[in-house]
């Protein structure tokens, strides 16, 4: 549908999405997206029991080595279905210290170099305040960026973000529209100016209708670029 209706190819699938992580299921996936002439770009990686809680940032190993598996099992995923990345959240980050923030991802990032995949942070939750921070982590683990357009708290920080990250953009942005919160234009403006050359990944709905969302984010998408 996605590819007849959209003529869109890449595609990102968020982890719960998946039905099933049993390898004839992720067989059967990758047969698919095949005969729509479809392939997965990147795996958001979502776990609830992660959300806004320490996780990979925890001063405790154990709860950190417990998220690094959880995410890890992606890695694994996501190699087998032929995508180029997974996105893994930092946790509740120690702002004064976050060492321990880049030790687990210097793990997961040398798991998915022997997988060839790579893996990337998006500005989300409490992170999203805090752009220089997220991204010192990132250049000193040797993680990507995913710029989401509207993650940020307001207009200020989003410009320092956005303008921070694109460099360390990889494979996918999150592009979508907020007219009342961002300038979309903008948004993409300055992914060009950092030469960003990875999928804008279309995220629309919430309210309307969701076909005619995603529609209005293509349409923008294919006037700014």
């Amino acid at each position: 549908m996605i590819a007849d209706r959209y003529h869109v190819h890449n595609l990102e699938i968020v982890s719960p999405h998946f039905e099933s992580s049993e390898p004839s299921y992720i067989r059967e996936f990758k047969v698919r997206l095949d005969r729509a002439h479809s392939r997965l770009v990147n795996v958001p990686v979502d776990y609830d029991e992660l959300w806004e809680k320490p996780a990979l940032s925890a001063p405790d190993s154990k709860e950190r080595e417990k998220a690094i598996s959880l995410y890890a099992k992606w890695i694994d995923i996501a190699h087998e279905m032929g995508a180029r990345s997974v996105r893994c959240d930092p946790g509740i980050i120690n702002l004064a210290d976050p060492s321990a923030t880049i030790d687990s991802y210097k793990t997961l990032v040398s798991r998915g170099h022997a997988k060839d995949i790579r893996v990337i942070v998006e500005n989300h939750g409490t992170a999203s305040q805090h752009p220089e921070v997220l991204v010192e982590i990132l250049k000193a683990s040797g993680a990507g960026a995913l710029p989401d357009f509207g993650n940020f708290p307001n207009e200020e920080t989003r410009e320092r973000g956005l303008r921070l990250m694109f460099p360390l953009a990889v494979t996918v942005c999150h592009a979508k529209l907020n007219p009342d919160r961002f300038d979309f234009a903008r948004c993409v403006e300055m992914s060009k100016a950092a030469n960003f050359q990875g999928v804008y990944s279309i995220e629309a709905g919430g309210r309307g209708d969701p076909y005619e969302a995603v529609q209005q984010v293509v349409d923008a998408l294919l006037q700014n670029l």
